[in-house]
Order: C-alpha cells, then structure tokens, then sequence
C-alpha cells in the first residue's frame, strides 16, 4: 500500500472506530464483536506508529490521555455559561411562570420541555468544522479552565461529530453545553475496585466525576468511567433551531448523547412531569437532584432576558435532598440477633427528603477506620427512598481539632461480657449465649431442625417465653412446667403436653446436634460431626486447645478460637452445668470412635430429593451420618449418592446431568448392610 493510499485507510479507520464508539458506548447497540473492534484500533495504532505526522486530534488514539499538564490555562467563554434559578415546591414554579407571564403574554401559549437535572461538572466544548477543539469548565461563567485532554478520554464524546445521517454536515463553528457524571453503577463498581485493592474509596459519583476532568494527568482521568450529556448549544455560526426540542433532536443527529427529554403542553403538565420523574427517581441510572423546566420557544425564552445569572426562561425544580451535612454527636453500638456488633450514629436532627434524621447506620468498624470517622465530626449523610439513612464520610475541612477518635467497644454493650474479633473477618462478635439481646435467636436455632429439633417451639413461642421471663438460656427450656405454660396465651393443655414432649425427646439427640445447637460461631453441622467424633462429650470438648481443634478436618484457627473461646467464657459454663443437671449430656462411644473405617458410608457424600414415607429429613441425614456418610444441600461432581423420595425437586435432573447415581431408602439399607 503506497503512501496515499495508507492515508485514506487512516481516514477510514479513523471514521470507523469513531463510529462504533458512538454505536457502543451512546446508542448502547454496538455492531460488530470486542475482537473486530480491536483489530481496527491495533491497525490504526500501526499506522499512527509509522507515520506520527499524521495523528490528529480527532484520532481515538488521542483517547488515552495527553501528557500531563502543571496547572490549566483560563479560557473566556463564547457566551456566559448562566446558572438556573430554584424552586423547591410547586408554588415556587407557579410564582415563576406568573413573573415570566407578566413579563411577556405569549408564555401562555407556549410548551415547555422537562428533563434532568444532572448532578455532575458543567463542560463547554468547542467544535470548528466538526472536530473537537476545545473543553472548558464552566467556571465562573465567563471564564472557565482548558480540560481539552482530560475530555477526550471520555467515550461518548465524539471527537469527530459523525456524518452519519445524510442530510446532516456539521456547521463549520459550534460550542455547546453538556454535563460530564459518572453513572451510579460504575461508580459502584468503581469504589469495589478500589476497596480489593486496598485503596480508598470515593463518597460522590459528583465529586469523583469533577475530580477526575481536573486532573493535571489526562491518563488519570481515563482511568475513571466518566461519561456525559450533551443538552444546549451555546453558539453556532449555521442557525440555530427555533424550538429547544429541535435543538436537542439536532444534537443527537449530530452524535451527542443527550437526556431524555419531555415536552409539556403547559406548566400544569411540567408539575405532573415532576410527580412522574421524582416517583421514579431509583430507576434514574445517574444522580439527579430535579428537573429543569424549559421554555420550548428558544427566542421566545432568550427575549425574557436574564435576572442576575439566571435566564428566565428556564428553572430547576428540585428534588426534596437526599443527601445533607449535619453533626455527628455520637457513636453507639447495637447487638443484633447473631451476635454482631454494629455501629450506629447519632446525629444532631436535619431533614433528608422530608424526614428528621437523628440517627444513620456506619456499617461496621472498619467502615469507620477506612472513612476516618470521628466524634464531633460534620458528616454527610444520604437517604435514598426508604432505604435506612447512612453515613458517606466525614467533612474533613471542617474540623476543628476538637474531634476524638473512636474506639471498638471491648465488652458487649448488652450483657457486658469481651467481644470476639477474628482477624480477616469484619465482624466483631458477643458469643455469651445468655445475652438478652441475641437470645430469641439462640434459642431459636437451639429448638431447630438440625438442632435438637423440639417440634412445636418456634420463633413465636420463643419470644412468649422470653417476655413471661420463663426462660433466660438455652438450659431453661428443660425447666419449664406444665403449670408455667397453662399461663400463657394461646396455651390449652394438649399443647402445653405436646410442648413438653417434644422436650423430653429432645434429650435423647446425639452429641452432634447438641453441639451443633450452641450456636459455636463457625461450627455447622459437618464441624459438629467431627468433634462429636473426636471427642466423647462437651466436658472433654471444652478441655481442648487450639493446637489439637486444628488437627480436625475442616476447622482452621478462626474456627478453632472460636469453640476455644466459647468453652472460655463463665456464662456458658453455667449454661452446660445447667444443661448436666438436666440430663442433657450425651456421650459419644469410644468404640464407635475407634472402628470409624468400618463404617459402611464412610468418605461417601449423599444428598436428598423428595419424600420418603416413615422418615424426616433429619431422620435421613442422622442414618447416613451414624453410617459414616456426609449429607450436603448441593448436587455437585463430588456428590456419590443422590437419596431419592417421592416428587423430588431439580437436584434429581440435576444429578442425572452430572452422572451421580441416585437410589431409594431400599438400596440406602442395602449399602449399610454390606
């Protein structure tokens, strides 16, 4: 290929990549593959490389980011950049619309057009027969800062404006007004990025956005998936459209990416346009904080002329905030059901989206060291529909030296006993069985099925229990009394009966389940096989050190600390001195400790579908397991045996995709006669 016709095929490449930027990253609706995409920009890179003369600005190799800059040049705008006027209820819209009515009378019979308010960095860009010259911030509206090389690496923005409809050529001199953001789920994606490497994370899609266009480095600013709208022309030398509707079908002829944009009849359709957008404001894939209300007539509009910096014709109808500043007074800290420490703010009361706040969640301590949290501080806080309110960050200019740094709490809140932290986890735990503020849920999981399986003592009659003070742990269900239970609501006899039944069978469940029933922080029901194995009872069970806990399969020192510190604690010593005194003190014999490889199941792994008649589920899983089998909730290629009932569920296509062999209740007792 000789040297003119390797300068057209630049220019096509040229045309081709920029086409297909626009297809794929405004239009969402790319054409060819990521392969053939990158083909194109590896030929034009060849090219480039070969004859560096000919690189342009309009080039997508220009995309990467310039060299950096030591500050950025003042530039004058063509025009002033106006800011908008603000109306927050509907009467501030209404005084509006009167005061332009006054002003001139054919108001009354214009439209208007709605669209968002986008919450990013005001830009200005300047396009001279169709390329991308020059980008500015807005500034104080008559000067703004160059940020050319930093804009450029922004996809959508059309280095070249596309020829792509027929009867459109770019006018020889444009500018127009746009708003560079950030989109919420790249801005999530974003900060989770940052957070695996160990960096710190950004508060604002807004912030992160004007942060990243005023970076000195344009290959910083590539860095971040910035993106933008393009929705006024501020100058062009061909004429302008008459109608703004017009103008913003024109841009988007042109290859701008635009918002989406509403037309009124009248300003009762605007207020009802308002209702519309703010009910579905979650559903905005951007941070917008309102509407803007536009006269549609653009020389109707321009003829009302300017109050300060505000044109008439248009104004921003505000969304009620969802985010403010207020003063954190203090840091306390909740005890959930399991257990887990959380960290909650007190707040000096501020009005978010129509609600006085006094408190917001801060997640978890780490959360309050990465964000550098201090009492005293002025934070920002956000609220986002019904979602709870929570902390963003501190404000860090304001401080006054006066704040104070806070400390995890050592003991529960609650009961007053040593939290547990283990490192690597984020969680911080109170493992006291007996604290009143997790003891619903320990008694819960202690009566459930897995566990030691007390039918008919569900979360209901649990927090009965709790709140007649007929119970203060997991030893106390073996105290109750007919009589107690006959003064409860809801109690007849039959059930009472019934009731005390079920817990007198209970007493009867092997070691693994009372083990597995504590509640051990990191001890399921495998965990809780091993050490029903390895040890005979919960007396030598609480005996043992981490060195021999860590010699069992499946437990690693986290786990290991964890039944360690468990047996460490008084209050669950008094808990198994009450369980002994019960008669709840299973024993697990050497003998079958000792002949383990005999077992017929064992080193075997076995799920259940369906039902099988004469048995529980449970029932089932304690057969395998006294066999030596392991049973899993998963069908997967180290599944050996699928159990099957009638009417199972998908695990049985499941299985047989996979090739596990599946069998029935007969064939189980086959393989444990063998």
């Amino acid at each position: 290929m000789d040297t003119k016709e390797l300068h057209i095929r630049l220019d096509q490449l040229k045309k081709e990549i920029n086409y297909h930027n626009y297809r794929y990253h405004v239009l969402d609706n790319p054409i060819i593959s990521d392969y053939e995409y990158d083909q194109l920009v590896i030929e034009l890179l060849k090219i480039e490389a070969e004859h560096p003369e000919w690189v342009t600005t309009d080039s997508p190799s220009q995309r990467a980011g310039a060299t950096p800059i030591d500050k950025f040049i003042k530039i004058q705008h063509s025009k002033p950049i106006l800011s908008l006027a603000n109306a927050f209820v509907d009467n501030d819209v209404y005084a509006w619309y009167d005061r332009i009515y006054k002003l001139d009378n054919r108001v009354a019979s214009t439209g208007f057009v709605v669209e968002p308010k986008i919450d990013g960095l005001t830009v200005v860009l300047r396009y001279e027969n169709g390329i991308f010259k020059q980008g500015a911030t807005r500034g104080d509206g008559v000067v703004g800062e160059d940020i050319t090389s930093n804009l450029r690496t922004i996809r959508v923005l059309p280095l070249k404006i596309p020829t792509y409809s027929h009867d459109l050529n770019p006018p020889t001199e444009l500018v127009v007004r746009g708003e560079a953001f950030i989109h919420i789920k790249d801005f999530e994606k974003l900060n989770l990025q940052l957070k695996k490497a160990g960096e710190n994370t950004y508060q604002n899609p807004r912030n992160t956005a004007a942060g990243a266009l005023r970076q000195l480095d344009p290959k910083l600013t590539a860095k971040r998936p910035l993106t933008i709208l393009v929705y006024a022309i501020i100058s062009e030398n061909d004429g302008l459209p008459k109608m703004h509707l017009e103008q913003l079908q024109y841009l988007d002829k042109m290859g701008f990416p635009i918002p989406e944009a509403v037309y009124c009849k009248n300003i009762a359709e605007t207020i009802n346009a308002y209702r519309q957008i703010l009910n579905n404001r979650e559903k905005i894939p951007f941070e917008a904080d309102g509407i803007v209300i536009k006269i549609n007539d653009l020389q109707l509009a321009e003829s009302l002329g300017v109050v300060g910096k505000d044109p008439r014709g248009a104004i921003a109808y505000k969304f009620p905030a969802r985010e403010v500043t207020t003063r954190l007074i203090d840091i306390k800290v909740n005890v959930g059901r399991t257990g887990v420490l959380t960290p909650y703010a007190v707040l000096n009361p501020v009005e978010i989206g129509g609600v006085i706040v006094r408190q917001a969640t801060l997640h978890n301590f780490d959360f309050i060291r990465e964000k550098d949290i201090h009492l005293g501080d002025w934070v920002a806080v956000k609220r986002a529909g019904d979602v709870i309110p929570y902390i963003i960050g501190p404000i860090k200019d304001r401080r006054t030296g006066d704040e104070i740094n806070f400390i995890p709490p050592i003991l529960c809140p609650t009961c007053g006993q040593p939290v547990e932290h283990f490192e690597g986890e984020v969680a911080w735990y109170c493992v006291n069985t007996s604290c009143p503020a997790q003891i619903i849920r320990n008694l819960e999981h202690f009566a459930s099925r897995g566990a030691m399986e007390i039918t008919g003592l569900g979360i209901k009659i649990v927090e009965q229990l709790v709140e007649a003070n007929l119970i203060k742990d997991m030893a106390d269900i073996y105290s109750l009394t007919k009589g107690s239970l006959l003064g409860l609501d809801g109690f007849a006899e039959k059930k009472a009966d019934n009731l005390l039944h079920a817990i007198e069978i209970s007493k009867k469940q092997p070691l693994r389940r009372l083990i597995y029933a504590l509640g051990i922080r990191g001890v399921g029901e495998v965990i809780a096989i091993e050490l029903s194995k390895n040890f005979q009872n919960l007396e030598k069970l609480s005996h043992t050190g981490m060195d021999d806990l860590q010699q069992i399969e499946g437990i690693g020192p986290n786990i290991a600390m964890a039944i360690v510190d468990w047996f460490d604690r008084d209050t669950n010593q008094t808990l198994l001195r009450k369980l002994y005194t019960s008669g709840i003190w299973p024993e697990e014999k050497v003998a079958i400790q000792q002949i383990d490889n005999l077992k017929k199941l064992t080193n075997l792994n076995f799920v259940i579908t369906g039902s099988i008649p004469g048995y529980t589920r449970e029932q089932l899983k304690d057969i395998i397991q006294e066999g030596g089998g392991k049973v899993t909730d998963t069908v997967s290629k180290n599944t050996n045996y699928l159990l099957v009932g009638e009417q199972p569920g998908s695990k049985l296509e499941r299985a047989q995709n996979l090739g596990v062999k599946t069998i029935n209740i007969v064939e189980l007792n086959t393989l444990l006669e063998k």
